[in-house]
C-alpha cells in the first residue's frame, strides 16, 4: 500500500465563505467527495424536516423515526447493522435527488477548518478522510481567517463554563458549525469582549437554528 495522498480542500477563504453561507441559507454544500461515501457508511443519523416532502416520500415508512428532544414532524433516518445508511445501495444514494437538507448540506472539511479532529475518533472512515484534507492560503487573509476558526473553536472547547448552561452543544458537528459562526469575533475582539460578543452573534445569526437541526453524533 501506498503513502496516503492529500485531498485538496481549495482555498480557505472561499470554503469559508461557501461554508457561512450554507449554514445561513441551508444551501448545498459543494464538496468533491469523488467516490468517496464515508459519511454514508459510518453509523450516523440523519435528520428530516417535516417541509421535505420529496424526501420523506423518497424513504420507506418503517425506516423512519421520531426525532427525541424535537417538535413533531422531525424525523431520524437511522442505520442498517453495517453502519450503513439503509438508502445506499451499490455504493451510491438511491434518493440522490431527493436526498435529505442534512445530507446536502454537510461538509466533512468543516472539522479540518476547525482542528476538531477528534469529532469523527468513533467514526473511523470519517476521520481518515478529515486527515487527508490540505486547505490553501493564497493570501494572509486566508492564514488569518483559518486562524480565527481554530481559535474559536479552541475557545469555545475550553470555556464552556463561561456560557449560559446548555450555550455551548456537546455535539462535535454542532461545535463546529457554532465556531464557523463566531469565528468573526476572533478576528477583531480582545479577550474581554469576546463572551459578549458571541453571545449576541449567535442569538441574531440565522444559523443559530442549525445548532438544533443537526443530526451527526
Amino acid at each position: 500500500m501506498g503513502p496516503i495522498q492529500d485531498l485538496d480542500a481549495g482555498r480557505f477563504s472561499s470554503w469559508l465563505y461557501s461554508m457561512s453561507e450554507s449554514i445561513i441559507e441551508n444551501k448545498e454544500a459543494c464538496v468533491p467527495c469523488g467516490e468517496c461515501t464515508a459519511c454514508c457508511r459510518s453509523s450516523l443519523f440523519v435528520h428530516i424536516r417535516p417541509e421535505e416532502i420529496n424526501t420523506l416520500a423518497s424513504i420507506p415508512k418503517e425506516l423512519q423515526f421520531p426525532a427525541p428532544g424535537l417538535p413533531k414532524g422531525y424525523l431520524l433516518l437511522g442505520y442498517d447493522s453495517s453502519g450503513n445508511c439503509p438508502m445506499l445501495m451499490q455504493n451510491k444514494c438511491s434518493i440522490y435527488e431527493n436526498r435529505p437538507i442534512t445530507c446536502r448540506t454537510f461538509d466533512c472539511r468543516i472539522f479540518s477548518a476547525t482542528g476538531i479532529m477528534d469529532a469523527a475518533d468513533d467514526k473511523d472512515l470519517i476521520g481518515k478522510k478529515v486527515q487527508r484534507w490540505r486547505f490553501s492560503y493564497e493570501t494572509k487573509t486566508d492564514i488569518d481567517m483559518h486562524s480565527a476558526v481554530q481559535s474559536a473553536a479552541k475557545f469555545l472547547c475550553e470555556h464552556q463554563e463561561l456560557f449560559p448552561a446548555g450555550f455551548v452543544p456537546p455535539n462535535k458537528l454542532k461545535l463546529a458549525v457554532l465556531a464557523i459562526i463566531v469565528y468573526p469575533v476572533f478576528l477583531g475582539f480582545s479577550a474581554s469582549q469576546r463572551i459578549p460578543q458571541i453571545i449576541n452573534l449567535i442569538k441574531t445569526h440565522k444559523g443559530w437554528k442549525v445548532l438544533f437541526s443537526q443530526p451527526y453524533k
